[in-house]
């Protein structure tokens, strides 16, 4: 009896050995601001992660999908942190980060460490341009973006004058240039000012003032958001005549709540996707996950970031980078965004279209590719 017992005994810690060797964890981490003045947009990042996760389901070869969150803050130094962090946490997928400027220095320690990174947001161009097999991109970069800005201004507005203000970080300055260069390619639009302010200000009217008295046709306004619905209140107040355009970082419905009926008017450039019953149910499977009115912008990116790399890893069957970077390339992934390509640098063919605010929506305005509106 007590042979049977001892058997019986080891035979239990045998197979639960057994079981626990066999466990797999897909682990997928997240980098975006989640403290600090854009931690909106970090957290819509990670929601739309974590939705993905659910919405997927069971991943082939593994007993379950953990997302970690990595808090880049919109800073580089931060950032390097948290993705050394993510990679002693064993992560096999990196869905980050947000600001460029975080993105960046994420990478070095990211591509050393071979884990594919698929930034839901980070524009800037040279991201892609270093040669990193390994990183991948969901939005268009910014000089698409500033091309489809120009184009409106001179095609559509038919504007004469402009002035550019950014903060001075990565992103909006790299919008700002490439508006420089293709507005002096084309030379139908004068730069009459660029103006800089400091990312988390929120008094712009001494920059706002200056702008009046030069009188422009148009402005555009390189921030993030919360900045851009507290400047576009300023503007109100000060009665600026110029028409107000802006990008993908103040399309966010805090712009709406926040502007409120200042944000009457404003155009914006955001990529334009299609309606599709997956779209439909994401949106209603986000909301109701996390009791939000609606979608920030860059959750649909980053929802579309998981799926794929979900999806790659199991079509790839395995996790090394390698393999995944080539299941990401070689195939074309349906998503919520629109289909998905990338090319040889990671980067993926998006257009943007112009959009304007209209009784507190963001409504279709104008194509830059067709010249026609919308």
């Amino acid at each position: 009896m007590k042979k049977v017992g001892i058997f019986v005994l080891c035979l239990t810690l045998i197979v639960g050995f057994h079981g626990l060797v066999l466990a797999k964890t897909l682990k997928l981490g997240t980098l975006s601001p989640l403290t600090g003045p854009y931690a909106q947009d970090g957290t819509d990042i990670l929601q739309g992660v974590k939705t993905a996760v659910a919405v997927y389901g069971p991943v082939k070869g593994y007993d379950k999908v953990e997302v970690l969150p990595g808090d880049s803050a919109c800073d580089g130094g931060k950032a390097t942190m948290a993705a050394n962090k993510l990679i002693n946490s064993d992560v096999n997928v990196v869905v980050g980060a947000y600001c460029s400027s975080a993105t960046e220095p994420a990478q070095i320690p990211l591509m050393d460490a071979e884990i594919v990174q698929i930034t839901p947001a980070s524009t800037a161009e040279r991201l892609s341009a270093k040669g990193y097999k390994y990183f991948f991109r969901m939005p268009p970069r910014d000089d698409v973006q500033a091309w489809s800005t120009v184009q409106f201004l001179e095609n559509k507005l038919k504007v004469k004058t402009l002035a550019l203000i950014d903060d001075k970080q990565t992103y909006t300055a790299g919008l700002t240039a490439n508006i420089k260069k293709f507005a002096k390619e084309n030379d139908k639009v004068k730069i009459v000012a660029h103006e800089h302010i400091t990312p988390g200000d929120s008094d712009f009217t001494a920059v706002l003032t200056k702008l009046k008295r030069i009188n422009p046709d148009a402005i555009y306004m390189g921030v993030y958001q919360p900045e851009g619905s507290k400047m576009i209140q300023q503007v109100r107040k000060l009665a600026l005549e110029a028409a107000f355009i802006s990008e993908d970082a103040v399309y966010h419905p805090k712009f709406l709540e926040v502007g409120g009926p200042s944000a009457e008017g404003v155009y914006l450039t955001f990529a334009q996707a299609p309606e599709t019953p997956e779209r439909d149910q994401f949106i209603k499977t986000y909301k109701a996950m996390w009791k939000a009115d609606a979608v920030g912008s860059y959750a649909y990116y980053a929802y579309d970031a998981a799926m794929i790399a979900l999806a790659a890893v199991e079509k790839a069957g395995t996790t090394k980078a390698d393999s995944l970077q080539k299941t990401l390339r070689g195939n074309t992934w349906k998503g919520v965004t629109g289909d998905i390509k990338f090319d040889e640098h990671g980067d993926r063919k998006l257009a943007h279209i112009v959009w304007i605010v209209k009784d507190n929506q963001f409504v279709p305005y104008w194509n830059p590719l067709t010249g026609k509106d919308l």
